[in-house]
């Protein structure tokens, strides 16, 4: 029995970078020989063990062979000799078909070194072709490593879009499209996802709220870069830099899915695409099964991004309307998340990402005023429940209008 360290933990400590996990695959053992040495079996399709010390996974090498359609469609097959570069072989990228073994010695049958070096994303052979998982894999890892320079092979690129042409990414299910989507928005350049799922035509398939884009014009008065496809990616690198948080990113990716739905005869006006894109964010976020609170953050952002890029004309009853609106009373942090998706949408323009956005510091001291309103009991006295409720909003408004005055 052998065991090498294996994948991701290769490959970043290649780039210097910190290693977060560690895996390991078995070769010349049968689940029993793992069994008996106090491993646990926690794999569903195929044997994974943790171990009894560390509870690091350890795979038992393996080859697959596609028996039908989508990531689903392998048949599995682990035995005592199937060889290690047999096992790196089925993988995804060169990159993550990297090895050790106890000694130390890297193994590296596929050129991934090379391709660190070179900084290539390439798929390892044409067994790529058979999970269409590895369309998102691949746009993932190159938001990951976009800022160290690395782009997607041109044959990995085609071979994608073959992928894409042959009905491939039609057969993946909604939870493997967000589960992916969702660790995208957690690189440090989650418009590359996008732009590398453009390029193959995958994004036409599992976002086309979002693929409609481009190719739809906005004022050049209020946007240099006019594409609202364009403005998106420009949005993604500003909500990259202003929040780690994906659920903001999120909702910065959502904000303007209504002007893809704007009739061409009256481009590049948008009227009313808040409402029409707070509707789109709703099917889309059923579709894929988005958790609850990115939803929700995202209808927000869709709905009223466009009012609070007007705060600064605003009376202060808006404003407290607005509050209202987005619950921001009794959900002040999201509302604070909102206005940084908001700004994402302001600075993602050439030439706006320095500028100063007021709006978003208004809107914050006016919350801050609005929760530090309140009525004393004597206040209360001899009022029913609509009389608290008018006297509070009037003493709402008025400190909301004290912050502006204040401002």
């Amino acid at each position: 029995m052998e065991v090498y360290l294996v994948g991701g933990a290769i490959r970043d400590e290649l780039l210097g970078l910190p290693v977060r996990e560690r895996d390991w695959v078995v070769v010349g053992a049968t689940p029993d020989d793992l069994l008996r040495q106090g491993y646990r079996a926690v794999g569903r399709d195929f044997p994974v063990f943790l171990h009894p010390e560390t509870c690091e996974e350890y795979a038992l090498a393996r080859t697959e062979r596609k028996v039908g359609p989508g990531y689903r469609g392998f048949a599995i097959h682990c035995a005592p000799d199937v060889t290690l570069e047999e096992d790196l072989r089925r993988r995804d990228l060169t990159i993550n078909a990297l090895a050790r073994d106890r000694e130390g010695r890297l193994v590296d049958p596929w050129g991934g070194r090379r391709d660190l070096e070179a900084r290539v994303l390439r798929h390892v052979s044409p067994a790529f072709a058979e999970d269409p998982v590895r369309i998102l894999r691949v746009a993932r890892f190159a938001a990951r490593f976009a800022g160290l320079g690395f782009t997607v092979a041109p044959e990995t690129v085609g071979m994608m879009r073959a992928m894409v042409e042959a009905g491939e990414a039609d057969a993946l299910v909604p939870e493997r499209i967000w589960q992916e989507t969702h660790k995208a928005l957690g690189e440090p350049h989650p418009e590359t996802f996008l732009s590398v799922l453009r390029d193959c035509g995958a994004l036409a398939r599992v976002f086309p709220e979002l693929d409609a884009l481009w190719g739809v014009p906005q004022p050049e008065r209020w946007h240099p870069e006019v594409d609202t496809g364009a403005h998106m990616l420009l949005v993604m690198r500003q909500a990259a830099r202003l929040s780690d948080s994906p659920r903001v990113r999120f909702a910065a990716l959502m904000h303007d899915l209504g002007k893809g739905t704007t009739p061409p005869s009256l481009w590049p006006r948008h009227i009313g695409h808040e409402e029409r894109g707070a509707t789109l964010v709703r099917k889309l976020s059923d579709r894929l099964r988005v958790p609850t609170d990115y939803r929700h953050l995202a209808e927000l952002t869709a709905r009223w991004h466009g009012l609070v890029h007007r705060a600064l004309e605003l009376r202060a009853a808006t404003i407290l309307d607005l509050l209202e609106s987005c619950d921001a009373l009794r959900r002040p942090d999201r509302f604070r998340e909102f206005l940084l998706a908001c700004e994402a949408d302001f600075r993602g323009r050439p030439g706006w990402e320095q500028r100063s956005y007021p709006e978003g510091e208004l809107l914050r001291a006016a919350l801050a005023a609005a929760l530090g309103a309140a009525l004393d009991p004597e206040e209360r006295r001899g009022l029913d429940g609509a009389g608290i409720g008018e006297a509070l909003r009037r003493r709402r408004i008025a400190a909301i209008g004290g912050a502006l005055e204040g401002g």
